[in-house]
């Protein structure tokens, strides 16, 4: 049976393939031409191939739960994701802008404080950041950079219009999925290859350990680079594992390196200390370093901090790198962008709402029902509120919440995310999703040529986070159309 494309309906919302029933987009017209030639039973069987695939190449992520950790398969979605080259560049040229003043901000609060000074950024909300280290004032990293890896949400709303969502500045996660997500994507549709022109994103790990050799204290061709792991059992381990692999960098633990009377770091192996140059770090600050956070860490490695102060070991993301990793602070990227770098942003913000503001507290209060209000600092979807989707008793628990602390909430309307054609129980069915590119700092700066998109595989469902019930698709940056 063919795939009838007059038949898929988006329902209002923008999709990503199909412009109105029947008619693909330009950048789509190859891939939804291919797949009617296919047929419902052929597309069916490449989705059970890639869910072997995704087995046999032990592709996993790890979910919490009372019962323990669970380790299950990658949710993947076969119908990849498309945009074209041209909106592509615009993209990432508003990537790169926003990382750079985003670690020029980060740069100045720990050291001049300029912009606060200037009042441009409330000296409340820096005084209340949960995320803000002391301990790291008076201290540039090398090149200024405190963010070196840094994966910022987008999402696309009705008007076909691309925003920033949110930045994840402390240890972003999801990259291996995007690199995994492509060589399963060749597997089951590797014809496709031939008729698109689709930008690589295969380099992504050699161009992740050339930023990281930037960094090194040495001058040094192959500087030792080493991936630091909270272990087994957190949930992105796939992702350390596989990333160490293909830089051929050590996994490592924190028993597994030690700060010797030299300041330096080193790693244990059989043939004694080695040096280490260059910590890519997968543990939040406060497990770092035990000397200088929390003492009773079995993650950290003590006085890596002060090895790092001394500028005898890079760590990546720099600790502290987290206070524009916050919710409130997302609020005032446009303007750390015009103080910073003297622009408009390229790529706009979603409208938000301060609660800590008294007349945005008000208004947020009185239009809870068509509201999102989010935390500041969780992330995953974790403590956040859909108005629209919330019972009168959330919402009131919700306000409660705020009244407590309005420093800790921001609200933003309810988006019209886009969809994309998903593969769901045998037929083809809209499902709302967004996209998640990786963008690295140091020497220079390089976007993924696309990124993770994460789609919420529950009909009407806005939350697209994996251990929440959302899976994933291939994204294509299409050069030319075949």
């Amino acid at each position: 049976m063919s795939i009838d494309w007059k038949s898929y309906d988006p329902n209002g919302f923008y999709d990503e393939l199909i412009s109105t029933p029947g008619y693909p987009r330009a950048v789509a017209r190859t891939l939804t031409s291919y797949l009617r030639s296919l047929g419902a039973e052929a597309i069916q069987e490449r989705k059970l191939a890639a869910e072997h695939a995704i087995v046999e190449m032990g592709i996993t992520f790890t979910v919490y739960t009372e019962g323990g950790n669970i380790d299950r398969a990658w949710p993947f979605d076969v119908i990849p994701r498309i945009i074209a080259r041209k909106e592509w560049m615009r993209i990432e040229e508003g990537l790169k802008q926003r990382l750079t003043a985003l670690n020029h901000f980060i740069d100045d609060l720990y050291n001049r404080q300029q912009i606060v000074k200037d009042g441009v950024f409330p000296k409340e909300v820096l005084a209340q950041s949960k995320n803000f280290r002391p301990q790291c004032q008076g201290f540039s990293p090398v090149h200024g950079i405190w963010a070196h890896i840094c994966g910022s949400d987008l999402v696309r709303d009705k008007d076909g219009k691309i925003y920033v969502l949110e930045d994840n500045l402390r240890v972003p996660s999801g990259v291996s999925y995007m690199l995994e997500n492509r060589q399963v994507t060749k597997r089951v549709f590797p014809e496709l290859f031939e008729n698109y022109s689709i930008l690589p994103v295969d380099e992504y790990s050699s161009q992740l350990f050339d930023m990281l050799a930037s960094l090194s204290p040495r001058p040094l061709d192959y500087p030792a680079v080493v991936v630091l792991t909270p272990g087994i059992y957190n949930s992105a381990y796939f992702e350390h594992a596989y990333l160490a692999q293909n830089m051929g960098a050590e996994l490592v633990e924190g028993a597994d390196l030690m700060v010797g009377e030299d300041d330096c770091v080193y790693m244990r192996t059989i043939k004694g200390l080695e040096r280490v140059d260059v910590v890519y770090r997968r543990i939040d600050d406060l497990f770092l370093d035990q000397e200088v956070f929390h003492k009773d860490s079995l993650l950290g490695v003590p006085g890596i901090m002060r090895a790092w102060r001394k500028g005898n070991v890079a760590l990546a993301n720099a600790p502290g790198a987290g206070v524009a990793d916050d919710k409130v602070v997302y609020a005032f990227v446009p303007q750390i962008i015009k103080y910073y770098l003297d622009q408009e942003p390229i790529i706009p913000n979603v409208p938000t709402y301060l609660c800590m503001d008294e007349s945005q507290r008000d208004y947020v209060l009185a239009h809870l029902e068509e509201l999102v209000v989010k935390p500041a600092n969780e992330s995953g979807g974790y403590g956040m509120m859909i108005g629209p989707q919330a019972s009168k008793r959330q919402r009131h628990e919700f306000a409660e919440l705020i009244k407590h602390d309005p420093r800790n909430y921001i609200a933003q309307p309810v988006l019209s995310l886009s969809t994309a054609p998903t593969l769901c129980d045998g037929r083809l069915e809209p499902r709302h999703l967004d996209l998640r590119p990786f963008i690295l700092q140091g020497v220079s700066t390089d976007v993924t040529a696309g990124g993770l998109t994460r789609v919420a595989l529950r009909k009407g469902s806005l939350v697209v986070n994996s251990s929440q019930g959302g899976g994933s698709k291939d994204t294509w940056i299409v050069d030319t159309e075949a």
